[in-house]
């Protein structure tokens, strides 16, 4: 959450000409600390401090469709930047006819659309690719997904503003943390399909934005402040945060984390790394939040809540929620508790029937293509895109 102490630090000029510019949300400040400061992070269940990585407990995330800043999962790889938004600059460069150096002011004339949309870790859930056999990495329950409302300005629109050259296929981002592995430090980075950009319509659910706003304030410095990255539909490592270059190829960028990391393998071999293409579509999901494991339950009916995520296919929701007591042998229809839009997870609540016999629960999901929530996942070596049946065991 902001904090409101920091409200003397405000330039408010800076904000006056942000106003009248249509960049609501756009904040500056007059020193070197920046506004938006971390998050509440007594909410969240913290794997590790440095970096912060962090998920809600269950229960706390889906007690609104749209997640309070506070009950957003934090997902970093290196240091948190502490930026100066007054000095804060944007470049785009490459296949450009234009290249352009952006301050938050100049950001801020663009149109500034909102869309909401989920994002989620494509380690989500990996405890339990775990349990299957061990994985490295930050041992995700459920918890690494949240949806937002984001305001910004679109992609689409910079990259017009900028011209794009006839051999651009693939816009690359870079964030102004840094990583270190391997006794090497580098920027943390992302790429998306240049056609990824211009799919949606402009001010579309499916727009691809620089967000400067999370429900209707400016990020806090754990979700990217002053700028981040918001691509709908796709693996939360493409929508960079702490954004400040954006570079547009001919090709996918060569940025660890495009060219080496998040990619399903089964081994890891670099032949295996070299080959295989980096993820970018999240899978149909689902979950139960409510009750918890471990939970002790008399016999008679619950309800039982949880969250279901659709693929990240345009035109593709959440049609149907499913919910056994009887390890997969009967479902109950579960009741859906938001609208149905792509991109955006589907919140649900069923009433479920249980004897001394429960032993667990179990929720699977179907999108509007029919297409079902898979029983089983193959294991793979990083522990990525983990999206079987969900159990919970019950006593």
């Amino acid at each position: 959450m902001i904090d409101t102490s920091a409200a003397s630090l405000i330039d408010r000029r800076f904000f006056l000409r942000q106003f009248s510019a249509g960049a609501i949300g756009l904040i500056g400040v007059s020193s070197h600390r920046s506004f938006a400061l971390a998050a509440d992070e007594s909410r969240l269940f913290v794997h590790s401090k440095a970096p912060m990585n962090a998920e809600p407990t269950p229960p706390d995330l889906v007690r609104s469709w749209v997640t309070p800043v506070d009950s957003f999962f934090i997902r970093s790889h290196g240091n948190t930047p502490q930026v100066d938004a007054d000095s804060f600059r944007l470049s785009v460069e490459g296949l450009v006819e234009t290249p352009l150096t952006l301050s938050l002011a100049e950001l801020g004339k663009f149109p500034q659309p909102e869309i909401v949309a989920t994002l989620t870790c494509a380690g989500n859930r990996r405890s339990e690719h775990s349990r299957i056999k061990p994985v490295k990495g930050v041992q995700w329950r459920e918890g690494a997904i949240g949806n937002a409302k984001w305001r910004g300005a679109s992609l689409s629109d910079v990259l017009k503003k900028a011209g794009l050259r006839e051999s651009a296929k693939h816009v690359w981002f870079e964030g102004l943390d840094t990583v270190e592995d391997g006794g090497k430090t580098f920027a943390f980075g992302g790429s998306i399909p240049l056609e990824k950009v211009f799919q949606a319509k402009d001010n579309s659910p499916g727009s691809v934005l620089l967000a400067t706003s999370m429900n209707d304030q400016p990020l806090t410095a754990d979700h990217g402040f002053p700028v981040r990255m918001v691509v709908p539909g796709y693996i939360g490592a493409r929508s960079v945060k702490w954004l400040n270059k954006i570079v547009v190829s001919d090709r996918p960028s060569p940025n660890h984390f495009v060219a080496d990391v998040y990619k399903l393998v089964d081994q890891g071999t670099l032949l295996e790394v070299a080959e295989n293409a980096p993820i970018y579509r999240m899978p149909l999901n689902s979950a139960i939040c409510t009750p918890t494991a471990g939970t002790t339950l008399q016999p008679g009916r619950i309800e039982v809540l949880g969250y279901a995520l659709p693929p990240g296919v345009p035109g593709v929701t959440i049609s149907l929620v499913e919910v056994s007591s009887d390890r997969g042998q009967t479902w109950v229809k579960a009741k859906l508790t938001a609208n149905a839009l792509e991109y955006c997870w589907q919140l649900w609540s069923a009433e479920i029937a249980t004897t001394f016999a429960t032993k667990e629960l179990i929720v699977r999901a179907t999108d509007s293509r029919g297409e079902v929530q898979p029983e089983t996942v193959r294991w793979n070596a990083k522990g990525y895109l983990f999206n079987a049946w969900h159990h919970v065991p019950v006593n």
